[in-house]
């Protein structure tokens, strides 16, 4: 896909500069997730959002027989998560212990042609993990399989992430929708909003930030340059930036 390969080239970073240019001021981030597999690698992971929805196993809603994990698009990115009550803003994140993710979902993922997968809970196995090479982000490890404590409930759904406000004194959520583009590296991982019908989110133009982020990303290579050889820092970003 077109915008796959042209988000490949940049960073998290940089499409968070974007989003926050276009309104959005946590920039698309999602906190909290680290990268604990594949070796290090200058491009970054990116793929439209596959979402999986686990909740306890006695949620009044039923468990979704067909395994998530067949039905993986390719170049999608797989993103697990728990519903908001069995979410924390601190450390550890979540309520469950037990594991969401491991080294067979993983395999199978691989051999579907997934780009990667984003879990905002626990993973194991991490040796698989390593030997496939496979990128993955996670709140945490565990030992323990999903089983006897949770269960699908939803597959390609709406999530929400809960994370804490900038106050200090609650939360707020991030949702992510099926066919978000997740892009991920070493710094972290960022959702770019698609198709979103609330908040700055639903104002977000892909063709606009696609056509922003090049742009922004050359100013600050001069500005750099500049720095480089003696240039005040606010000088040079005021300057390269009014010309994007």
């Amino acid at each position: 896909m077109l915008v796959r390969s042209i988000l490949s080239r940049y960073t998290p970073c940089d499409v968070s500069d974007a989003l926050v240019q276009f309104g959005v001021k946590n920039g698309g981030y999602l906190p909290n997730l680290i990268k604990r597999s594949a070796l290090s690698t200058t491009q970054s992971t990116v793929g439209q959002a596959y979402t999986v929805l686990y909740a306890p196993i006695d949620d009044p809603r039923p468990a979704i027989k067909q395994s998530y994990i067949d039905e993986v698009p390719s170049s999608s990115v797989v993103v697990v998560a728990l519903p908001e009550l069995q979410q924390m803003v601190s450390a550890p994140y979540v309520t469950v212990n037990n594991a969401l993710y491991g080294g067979l979902m993983l395999t199978r993922a691989s051999y579907k042609k997934a780009s990667g997968t984003v879990v905002f809970g626990r993973i194991r196995d991490l040796s698989e993990h390593r030997e496939l090479n496979f990128p993955v982000w996670l709140y945490g490890v565990g030992s323990t399989a999903p089983g006897p404590v949770v269960k699908v409930v939803g597959i390609n759904v709406p999530v929400l992430v809960k994370v804490a406000d900038i106050s200090g004194t609650g939360f707020q959520s991030i949702l992510i929708n099926p066919g978000d583009f997740m892009v991920a590296d070493e710094n972290g991982v960022v959702r770019l909003p698609i198709g979103h019908t609330e908040g700055p989110e639903a104002q977000i133009d892909l063709d606009k930030v696609l056509e922003y982020i090049p742009k922004r990303v050359n100013a600050d290579t001069k500005v750099s340059e500049d720095i480089k050889n003696g240039v005040p820092a606010a000088e040079a970003q005021k300057y390269w930036r009014s010309k994007i």
